[in-house]
């Protein structure tokens, strides 16, 4: 009899052990993982050169394309521009300026700004090139219009973390006429032409919108506000040829802070890690090497480059 009290209290100890270490791991768990994160890139059309014309690589948005949170050189757009120390082996001579002899480059971007701040701040400092340069353009913008100030302050433009979906349409309609005149201005920079790359808005909570477990005050219409802009971006590109929308947001689903719970329906088996960095806004390495692959399948499309 004693024995099997024993047994029992020690089966049953073990179980509430297992018990808790998996709540703990399903629910406050975020693994990083290790390795290459995000599509293949094939190395065939990095073979050759894509143009012998002048490129300038220009970067203008906000800490996602300044690379806040990542070391030099391992920010999508320090990656784009040349390989880093280190590189994944299946990722060696694969950046642009190993297609571009002639190739020029800025990162104009700014840690948290906001898409006003882009246009005011960033942009005038976009020279006009000559008729024979071609521009690429890669953009981060409007995440910081959202979720600044987190709640701390009443919902307003630039600011409208908390708001509901009346109170944004305004701001929402602002944003798609402020993407439009930076497209203008960016195209005007380039009379010899420019293709223009806009990332859409990731989400962290992998589209379950429980803001409150990222420690975030509860916001209601998040998801609403969020297809919003995300919808913006996407008709921006519809109405302009050469502006082309990199989809980050379908590529980071199952990556956020759900990235370990296998029940939900954007749970990515393939890579069940977390790719974003620890102030929950920016990516980390791994999301960042991600990014930089979605960018450079997009640009070999738009330079007619196919595997």
């Amino acid at each position: 009899m004693k024995r099997n009290r024993l047994r029992i209290i020690f089966t049953s100890g073990l179980s509430l052990v297992i018990a808790a270490s998996a709540y703990l791991y399903f629910w406050f768990s975020v693994p990083v993982g290790s390795g290459p994160a995000g599509p293949i890139v094939s190395g065939k059309i990095f073979a050759q050169l894509w143009t012998n014309r002048p490129v300038l690589f220009v970067g203008l948005g906000d800490s996602v394309t300044a690379g806040f949170g990542a070391r030099k050189g391992y920010s999508y757009f320090d990656q784009l521009v040349q390989n880093p120390t280190n590189e994944f082996q299946g990722m060696k001579g694969i950046c642009l300026g190993k297609v571009f002899p002639k190739f020029a480059f800025t990162n104009l971007a700014i840690s948290g700004s906001t898409s006003i701040e882009l246009l005011q701040k960033e942009l005038p400092h976009l020279v006009r090139t000559d008729s024979n340069t071609i521009g690429i353009v890669v953009i981060t913008t409007g995440g910081n219009d959202l979720i600044h100030n987190y709640g701390r302050t009443p919902p307003r433009e630039e600011a409208m973390y908390g708001a509901t979906l009346d109170e944004a349409k305004p701001w929402i309609g602002d944003f798609e006429q402020r993407i439009e005149l930076m497209i203008q201005q960016i195209e005007s920079r380039f009379p010899g032409g420019c293709e223009i790359y806009l990332a859409n808005i990731y989400d962290p909570t992998d589209g379950v919108g429980d803001t409150t477990r990222a420690r975030l005050p509860a916001w209601k219409d998040v998801e609403a506000i969020l297809n919003a802009y995300n919808d913006v971006i996407s008709c921006s590109a519809r109405k302009h040829p050469d502006v082309h929308v990199v989809d980050i947001r379908a590529a980071f689903l199952g990556h956020g802070i759900h990235c370990t719970q296998f029940w939900r329906a954007n749970y990515n088996w393939h890579d069940p890690h977390y790719w974003f960095y620890d102030n929950l806004e920016d990516p980390n390495e791994r999301g960042y090497d991600a990014m930089r692959r979605l960018f450079l399948i997009q640009i070999a499309k738009s330079f007619n480059q196919s595997p």
